[in-house]
């Protein structure tokens, strides 16, 4: 990941609707959510949800599958490791000592 494409991902974050799809879409990961499930769990709107969802596929974060008449979304964990991964990968300067209490932090969660 480069500095572009961080920026694009965090701009797609920063703002609160989005920030909570997101989020409630990694916690939903394999199976992911319905777009409809994604409004009605943030108590969204369906048409301001589908804004939303389409800024979040144009970073990279999230991206869909229709199945029949519905599209599902999904977490896209390899652009969240990415930008995990960038914004970490200098951490501490070399000593990673100083680093583990954030992977420890990491760990139980994956």
């Amino acid at each position: 990941m480069d500095n572009d494409s961080a920026i694009t991902v965090l701009g797609a974050l920063a703002q609160a609707t989005r920030l909570d799809a997101f989020r409630l879409l990694v916690r939903h990961e394999p199976e992911g959510l319905a777009a409809g499930q994604v409004a009605k769990a943030l108590d969204v709107p369906q048409n301001t949800m589908s804004v939303h969802l389409a800024t979040l596929t144009r970073a990279g974060l999230i991206r869909s599958e229709r199945r029949s008449r519905i599209i599902n979304y999904r977490a896209d964990l390899e652009q969240l490791k990415a930008l995990t991964l960038f914004l970490v990968k200098d951490c501490c300067g070399g000593k990673a000592e100083l680093c583990e209490p954030l992977i420890a932090e990491l760990n139980p969660c994956c």
